[in-house]
């Protein structure tokens, strides 16, 4: 059996738009075509690609067929710039996971030189370090910073470097909660901020060297990195920053480490297709670059 990528470009719609109707107008096709294509992929490969509902899922065998297709699309973007040298450009379209503590801290300056010498057009997926490899294991990304060293077969990964988390609050915050120290009894009574619920940096953190368990104090969940220090800032609440992220803040005195002895070291990886070339493969050596030099 050999794959018809026409199939594959109604699946790929489909996932993307969540559903038959956006697919359709977005391939310039009715929803019966999508859906006879979805059909006649399914019945090829005699199994499920996606679990109809809202939101609309892809199954395991979906995910792969995705991913391959995502591949195949990135080769042809490279491919017909040197083929067809006349053809009006068109911005190549590069979909990246990366956690978000590296978006408020390097990653835009690894890819500013990129963006000015290429017709790039971003899409940045934001997930938890945990979570963005992921993204190339679906196929919804072509390249991921993680936390996670082992790549996934096909891809390869590259250390970044490491970013150091310090727990940190306004001078005001400290005064009111963590007067007489950070204990164990004084952040039960301490409102912190977590990431969201997969964020165990915090968690990890506090468990390691305070000895409390979740469950025996607060924590607002934000999904911001930025909104972390804002908050922070504002004498709201204490967190566990990358130092990276606040040197300024730290210097001026606007935030107090609370624990100098205390740290949490976070090694990055970045992940990329093997067979990467042309723009992607130059986005990978800029990440990695510019990382290392940045990352200590």
């Amino acid at each position: 059996m050999k794959f018809d990528y026409k199939l594959l470009e109604a699946l790929n719609a489909v996932v993307e738009e969540q559903g038959f109707d956006n697919a359709a107008q977005k391939l310039f096709i009715t929803q019966s075509a999508v859906s006879q294509r979805i059909k006649a992929l399914e019945e090829n490969i005699g199994q499920p690609v996606i679990i109809r509902g809202q939101p609309i899922k892809k199954t395991m065998a979906g995910e792969k067929l995705l991913s391959h297709f995502k591949m195949v699309e990135q080769l042809e973007n490279e491919l017909l710039p040197e083929l067809l040298p006349d053809m009006p450009k068109q911005p190549i379209r590069i979909t990246l996971a990366i956690n978000a503590d590296s978006i408020a801290t390097w990653f835009f300056d690894a890819m500013a030189p990129l963006l000015k010498n290429y017709l790039i057009e971003l899409n940045i997926l934001i997930e938890n370090e945990q979570d963005t490899v992921s993204k190339l294991r679906s196929g919804e990304a072509i390249g991921a910073v993680s936390k996670q060293s082992t790549p996934l077969p096909g891809y390869q990964s590259s250390k970044l470097g490491q970013l150091k988390y310090i727990l940190v609050a306004s001078k005001e915050f400290r005064h009111r909660y963590f007067s007489d120290g950070v204990t164990t009894q004084s952040l039960k009574m301490a409102p912190g901020i977590s990431y969201d619920s997969k964020d165990d940096m915090h968690e990890h953190f506090i468990t390691k060297h305070f000895n409390l368990a979740a469950s025996e104090y607060y924590c607002h969940n934000v999904r911001s990195s930025e909104a972390f220090v804002n908050l922070t800032k504002r004498g709201l609440a204490y967190s566990l920053i990358s130092e990276l992220q606040i040197k300024d803040e730290l210097i001026n005195g606007q935030l107090i480490n609370l624990c100098p002895d205390k740290v949490l070291i976070e090694n990055l990886y970045w992940h990329s297709w093997v067979l990467v070339k042309g723009v992607n493969k130059k986005i990978s050596e800029e990440i990695i670059s510019s990382a290392q030099n940045l990352l200590s």
